[in-house]
């Protein structure tokens, strides 16, 4: 498996015969372009965003919905699954744009890495993807979180969570889940529609723990979306002198420079992936500072001096891997 190279606006296309990872975004919480940016444009005005106005969002890998992975799992009988990392603000849109383009017909299991905005927030047009019933009479999604997020979701999303009507309460047509939580550990390994998938506790703030996820047999990917620092365990489980080299590292990278108490930026970002080492990564989260381009063409140099290809993810990507 090879991180694909960009030839114009193009996208890797897989056949029926093999499963496939889609990005379904690629940006950070308030995506891009930055609204700020549009609404009190600097002198000049931020090349990133401004493009945005010019540029069709899908031919404009600048442009950035909240991050989240369709795994597109092709199992042995030939079958497809569909496996959703994350369900966050832009999902409608996304639904929209990618699902539309890479000709994906349902969502078969949703895993959340914890339940911030940029990664629950559109659970509730989940219903607009599954078969309309007016009386919610259909078989339910199964959704993998945390106990903590969990607990959250019952608050922000009491309609989802509860299966029982109160007396003289209507039916009202919502998302039909089914709520499953897993452990915060990296030996707790669960399976969703045939695939197997270890969580990777990881900090996301020193005060909060975000989950990444290991997956895959035939390939050994990492996904890591909100992370500011790895816990020793989870690192050596995915690193290559620990439990074994990945083929390929999706992690987070929110600014270009300096560094943030919730997330790695660039600097943080190329430092792990030199300490983990895996033999490809594409990385996620980034805000406005990221040209994608310019930005490409350094990590271009930098995959050469240091061995290990790193691009930035583009939203709509499509990987073909073996699973």
């Amino acid at each position: 498996m090879e991180i694909p190279r960009e030839n114009g606006n193009s996208y890797v296309i897989d056949d029926d015969h093999h499963s496939s990872l889609i990005f379904l975004g690629t940006g950070c919480s308030s995506a891009v372009p930055n609204c700020m940016c549009l609404i009190q444009p600097s002198n000049p005005p931020c090349a990133v965003c401004s493009q945005s106005l010019s540029i069709p969002p899908e031919l404009n890998p600048n442009y950035r919905c909240n991050t989240s992975l369709l795994i597109d799992y092709c199992n042995g009988d030939g079958g497809h699954k569909y496996i959703l990392i994350d369900v966050g603000k832009t999902f409608r849109e996304q639904v929209l744009r990618w699902f539309t383009h890479h000709k994906i017909p349902r969502v078969d299991s949703i895993i959340l890495t914890h339940e911030h905005a940029d990664a629950v927030l559109g659970l509730d047009d989940i219903r607009a993807i599954q078969p309309f019933s007016p009386t919610n009479d259909i078989a339910p999604t199964s959704i993998y979180l945390s106990q903590y997020a969990m607990e959250s979701i019952e608050v922000k999303f009491p309609y989802l969570v509860q299966k029982k009507l109160k007396e003289g309460q209507e039916v009202r047509r919502v998302a039909q889940l089914e709520w499953k939580t897993i452990k915060e550990d990296c030996e707790e390994a669960f399976v969703t529609s045939g695939l197997q998938f270890v969580p990777l506790p990881v900090m996301h703030g020193e005060d909060y723990v975000s989950l990444g996820f290991l997956f895959g047999e035939k390939s050994r990917v990492a996904y890591v979306s909100d992370v500011s620092r790895f816990l020793p365990n989870t690192e050596h489980v995915i690193s290559k002198s620990g439990a074994g080299q990945l083929d390929l590292l999706i992690l987070d990278t929110l600014y270009r420079t300096g560094s943030h108490n919730t997330h790695f930026c660039f600097p943080q970002t190329l430092e792990a992936i030199k300490r983990i080492c895996p033999k490809q990564a594409l990385l996620v989260g980034m805000t406005h500072e990221f040209d994608h381009h310019k930005d490409n063409e350094f990590l271009a140099e930098w995959s050469r001096r240091e061995g290990i290809p790193v691009q930035l993810a583009r939203d709509g990507l499509r990987i073909p891997i073996q699973l």
